[in-house]
């Protein structure tokens, strides 16, 4: 039972830039307690250091810290890779110099033996967050595409060094089966008045998350779950989330995002764009409403995050 100096909680389900982008709003809402789980899927070792790309987008953007596109850091120097260039390598996945400080003191950790959640929340206080933090799990979870043509790839390989340009006929979540949530998720979601899945990629980024033994459970047991869609007319602003839901044969728009979460949703907050989809979705059974789901400014993201809350 929540004690009268307790904030009521929220639970934040985050891929890279669109639910680190409403994880800030989140944290500008000092009326309630927000925790965010991580997607770990696209983590891997690239140049010999461990790299999380969606823990480090939302600590970045958090910190108001994050570059241009949304990843990365802001006023970054690329000495280390012009240096690499220089060598017989694949240097198509760019990390910046400062970015590369935090990877490598993630290794660094890694290689004392410390989990992933500990070295996230030093991390965190290392940027100065007043968020928690959780990745998905401590344990190794890996993601990988079936290209229509039979080939299996690393996230990596299809995402940066092939810029998302093949068909997808399957996805799978190595490790899945042997993972474990992070400490504290499972208590996290059972606390929260909410949970909240950020607009992110559905298959790429929520789907990871619900692959791992005992999360996807604590959600359906959960009374509201609201999804923020990530489409926009069908589309998505960037990055390849319509195309992967068409060709692992999901419905267009709006309504394959509420079939690629199935029955955990409660509700679908939709752009106003596509205001005309709150009839069907609400005959799916979900309540469904419409507004301004575009969160690249601060301040967008924060009235966003109000709203979903007052909807509560």
């Amino acid at each position: 039972m929540r004690t009268l100096d307790e904030k009521p909680g929220v639970l934040l389900l985050s891929g890279g830039v669109g639910g680190a982008r409403l994880a800030r709003g989140f944290s500008r809402l000092e009326e309630w307690e927000t925790t965010v789980v991580v997607n770990t899927g696209d983590d891997d070792w690239v140049y010999g250091v461990y790299v999380a790309p969606d823990l480090d987008t939302v600590v970045y953007t958090l910190a108001e810290a994050e570059g241009p596109q949304g990843w990365g850091l802001v006023d970054e120097t690329w000495q280390v890779m012009e240096s690499l260039s220089g060598f017989p390598i694949d240097t198509t996945f760019r990390l910046g110099d400062r970015d590369l400080a935090t990877n490598l003191f993630r290794t660094m950790r890694i290689g004392e033996g410390k989990p992933l959640s500990l070295i996230t929340e030093e991390i965190a206080a290392a940027f100065g967050l007043g968020i928690r933090l959780l990745p998905a799990t401590d344990h190794p979870l890996r993601t990988k595409l079936r290209t229509i043509g039979g080939e299996w790839l690393d996230f990596q390989d299809y995402f940066v060094r092939r810029q998302h340009r093949d068909r997808i006929a399957r996805i799978r979540f190595d490790g899945a089966e042997a993972a474990r949530p992070a400490p504290g998720v499972i208590e996290a979601i059972g606390a929260a008045q909410a949970v909240v899945i950020a607009p992110s990629n559905p298959p790429l980024s929520i789907w990871p998350i619900l692959a791992v033994p005992g999360i996807r459970s604590a959600l359906e047991s959960a009374d509201t779950v609201i999804a923020v869609s990530p489409l926009f007319g069908g589309k998505a602003l960037k990055g390849p989330a319509a195309d992967v839901m068409d060709s692992l044969g999901l419905p267009p728009g709006n309504r394959g995002v509420a079939e690629a979460y199935g029955d955990l949703l409660s509700d679908l907050v939709v752009d106003t764009g596509d205001a005309e989809d709150v009839g069907f979705l609400s005959d799916m059974g979900l309540g469904a409403w419409a507004t301004d789901t575009r969160i690249a400014d601060p301040a967008a993201s924060a009235r966003l995050a109000a709203e979903i809350m007052a909807a509560l």
